[in-house]
């Protein structure tokens, strides 16, 4: 079947949730991706961030191939040898104590919701409930998740939406300290915005946030689905900020590119799901944990990867700052920590993603004007080059 058969049965067959582009991606390594025209790409979304190692990485697919031939799911019922695996490797790198398996980041935000409601309800108040935001955030689209998400296109057309959610300016510290009452029972933030357009908070802004949790005995959760994993430099992103939440949900990067999410928290926060409050179905499968450990031992082993993160960051927005310097017009800001990066234009970013595409690279944008670069954290220095020069190459006509 053709290119043009298969859009058309994509078209015909398939829910129209995505604004996709015409091309049908078959087949990827490392930083490039073939499509189905033969067509080679340089990739700079990943997958939105999950595949940190690059496409199909030798490791994590070997992990696959030997899983599924062993034992590809069985139920959460019995106990699972690459779960229990993948567990320990969490809980030996983090605050963590306890880890639940599901099978997105959505999911995972959906779990840390319940836990932290049932934390409260059970420790501090049965009116403990509400949870605290922040503005142009992004937890998911599930209808807890997508209600935490205080951004009101991705409210619109679904409402009435799950009460119980206060929404303050990121990065504010005084609008969320006075945002607090007797129906508090948790602050949940992304240590990094990414969705809104990757905005950094600044140094102090988490440790405050943590300060006043602690203060008014309630807890804080950080949605570290994009952030986690590597993508900032760091196995968390709120390392760099010197803190530690009670709970923490990731997902993307941590299965190398299998669809697996999960949410970490302390003893204490953990003690208050017993059996039969949340379950996943197919939540840290053999199949899934098998990759999620094989990531995770490559991306730790030895820190190289981690470090090489942090260079190629560090080189990555010194070469998008020459850029701001020739086109200080068009470039308003960049921004971002290890290799989830943003340059905010002054500009409408669709048409810059579509030609960078007819020029067989791979980006996105998120907010109408912000390019977001989150590639594999393997990327090498030739790569942003060639990205560099492609968007040199489309500024010049604008």
């Amino acid at each position: 079947m053709d290119t043009k058969k298969y859009l058309e049965e994509s078209s015909r067959y398939i829910m129209n949730t995505y604004n996709r582009y015409p091309i049908i991606l078959r087949k990827g390594r490392g930083m490039k991706v073939w499509s189905s025209d033969g067509k080679e790409y340089l990739d700079f979304v990943g997958g939105v961030a999950v595949n940190i190692l690059g496409h199909c990485h030798p490791r994590v697919v070997v992990a696959i191939q030997k899983q599924a031939q062993r034992l590809i799911h069985v139920s959460n019922y019995y106990h699972i040898e690459p779960q229990i695996k993948l567990a320990r490797l969490l809980v030996e790198n983090s605050f963590a104590e306890k880890v639940f398996f599901c099978n997105s980041g959505a999911e995972a935000i959906e779990a840390a919701i319940k836990l932290a409601r049932k934390y409260a309800k059970e420790n501090l108040s049965p009116e403990r409930y509400e949870i605290i935001t922040a503005e142009n955030s992004f937890h998911g689209r599930t209808y807890a998740a997508v209600t935490a998400t205080a951004q009101e296109k991705f409210h619109k057309g679904f409402e009435p939406l799950v009460p119980g959610f206060v929404y303050v300016p990121f990065n504010n510290i005084n609008a969320l300290e006075n945002s607090i009452n007797e129906r508090t029972c948790a602050v949940l933030l992304e240590p990094i915005q990414g969705e809104g357009g990757v905005r950094v908070p600044d140094m102090d802004y988490l440790r405050r946030v943590r300060e006043i949790c602690n203060g008014n005995n309630i807890l804080l959760i950080l949605d570290e689905v994009q952030t986690g994993m590597g993508r900032t430099g760091k196995f968390f992103a709120h390392e760099h900020f010197g803190i530690t939440p009670d709970i923490m949900t990731i997902a993307k990067g941590l299965g190398g590119g299998a669809p697996i999410g999960a949410m970490l928290a302390t003893d204490r926060v953990a003690s208050a799901f017993v059996p039969g409050n949340h379950a996943s179905t197919f939540g840290g499968n053999p199949l899934v944990c098998a990759a999620g450990v094989a990531t995770i031992e490559t991306l730790l082993e030895d820190g190289f990867i981690l470090d090489h993160c942090k260079r190629m960051g560090k080189y990555f927005i010194e070469k998008l700052q020459i850029l701001k310097e020739k086109f200080p017009l068009l470039v308003k800001e960049i921004r971002g920590l290890g290799l989830l990066i943003g340059m905010e234009l002054n500009a409408d970013c669709a048409r810059i993603v579509k030609t960078c595409m007819d020029k067989c690279v791979l980006i996105n944008y998120t907010s109408g004007n912000v390019l977001r670069f989150i590639p594999p954290l393997i990327i090498q220095k030739k790569d942003i080059d060639h990205l560099v020069e492609v968007l040199e190459e489309i500024f010049l006509k604008m």
